[in-house]
């Protein structure tokens, strides 16, 4: 049993524009990098279309309506970041239902974890707003396809992006039963994930670092803060928002992480999940806008779901 890695050319076609650092060579270098031998035995799964009746309850039904009709003949700026061109919806569909589909890998145990490698990003997305260029919320939408088909309650989603995952914090908030747990820069886009966000229950755990922080602060707010929050959740399954522009040569931002970091919060992470979910890890990718700072990451993020 392996690692399977969800992934479909459709989100090449997603055309945000010359320039704009959510591109798809982002996806180009990070499946270059996975072809290396030691990645052979992944699992190299084509990732589906989600059914649009998947995206609610993560999105209420006026705004899934209202994002299917917008054109497919021209694009479309939902707002200044964030992009609607006439090969996105098929992207955002499969990114929906690539997180789903991953689900059901670790879910029927075919797959030990999975990795998503999608665009665009979903954070961002929240329960009736795309931005951030974010449409749908793919770990939101993973989140309730777990407890629709699997019975599931326990739901935790854990994201190392550089920026708040302020959409999944939002769809979350109300819910006693799901856990978000973000460590971000702050100040930085979108502005939210103070410390003192904490949803209906304590089930929203915010840990914002300084601009300038590196693996030294990243470490001890995972340790101090996001981990032991997570693990007395007792998850059922853990969802990873996976974003890799804390990277130090990431453009977007000004935290100092490396390779080493993302191989070590996600060994972290596989510790908690093999107390309450073993083989139950689903990691979709966020962000990452230097591409061989990306690839990299990724690459170390996905050695270390394999477990070498």
């Amino acid at each position: 049993m392996s690692v399977a890695l969800f992934t479909h050319p459709a989100v090449l076609a997603h055309d945000t524009g010359l320039g704009h650092p959510e591109c798809a060579d982002r996806i180009r270098y990070l499946l270059r990098a996975l072809e290396a031998p030691e990645f052979s035995v992944l699992l190299r799964e084509q990732a589906p279309m989600a059914p649009v009746e998947a995206l609610v309850p993560a999105h209420t039904q006026a705004f899934v309506d209202s994002i299917l009709a917008l054109s497919q003949d021209r694009t479309t700026y939902i707002d200044g970041d964030t992009v609607f061109s006439p090969g996105t919806l098929e992207a955002v569909l499969r990114g929906a239902g690539a997180a789903m589909a991953a689900v059901d890998a670790v879910m029927e145990g075919w797959a030990k974890a999975a990795f998503c490698a999608m665009r665009p990003p979903g954070h961002h997305a929240e329960s009736e707003r795309a931005m951030g260029f974010c449409v749908f919320n793919n770990a939101a939408v993973a989140a309730y396809h777990a407890r629709s088909r699997w019975g599931l309650r326990r739901i935790a989603v854990v994201d190392f992006d550089v920026h708040h995952g302020n959409g999944t914090q939002d769809i979350f908030w109300p819910e006693a039963e799901l856990f978000y747990g973000s460590s971000h820069q702050s100040p930085c886009y979108p502005g939210s994930g103070a410390v003192q966000e904490r949803g209906v229950s304590g089930n929203i755990v915010n840990a914002p670092l300084a601009p300038g922080s590196g693996g030294v602060e990243f470490r001890a707010a995972w340790e101090g803060r996001i981990i032991p929050a997570l693990d007395a959740f007792k998850p059922e399954l853990l969802i990873i928002s996976a974003g890799f522009d804390a990277h130090e040569a990431d453009p977007l931002a000004q935290l100092r992480l490396h390779e080493a970091d993302f191989t070590w919060i996600t060994q972290a992470l596989l510790a908690v999940a093999d107390t309450h979910c073993p083989d139950r890890v689903v990691s979709l990718l966020e962000g990452g806008y230097n591409l061989d700072a990306l690839a990299s990451s990724a690459a170390a993020h996905v050695r270390a779901l394999m477990r070498l």
